[in-house]
């Protein structure tokens, strides 16, 4: 997957906001939180992403080729997977697991700015 399918699939969710950091990172929020993690290698082809996940999916998936804990991140507890190959994780489920990390982070927010940005139903 190029890097711009990835800003681009981040960008298509609801109140996403977009910033370069962290060293050339395309970091992607929602509520000022976190979501996704993306790099690119010098083909513009994403050679690394981030994605917040289940505890259960976190210990299944970090023993798989090709994703690890997210250096940084799961080293501080935190239920972050890392895909840095396509080995065990299509492109196709890794923008699945990018949706569902975004509803994870989503449902973390206060009550009042899942109001705000249309999250909540009630």
């Amino acid at each position: 997957m190029k890097l711009d399918e990835y800003n681009a699939f981040c960008g298509s969710l609801p109140h996403t906001t977009h910033v370069v950091q962290w060293g050339g990172s395309h970091v992607w929020k929602i509520g000022g939180k976190v979501f996704a993690i993306g790099g690119a290698d010098a083909d513009n082809k994403l050679s690394r992403c981030s994605f917040k996940i289940s505890r259960m999916g976190f210990d299944i998936l970090k023993e798989q080729p090709g994703l690890q804990g997210a250096p940084h991140l799961a080293s501080r507890g935190m239920s972050w997977i890392q895909r840095t190959t396509d080995e065990t994780m299509s492109d196709e489920e890794l923008l699945s697991y990018i949706r569902d990390s975004y509803t994870i982070v989503g449902r973390g927010l206060t009550k009042k700015l899942q109001r705000e940005l249309g999250l909540l139903t009630e």
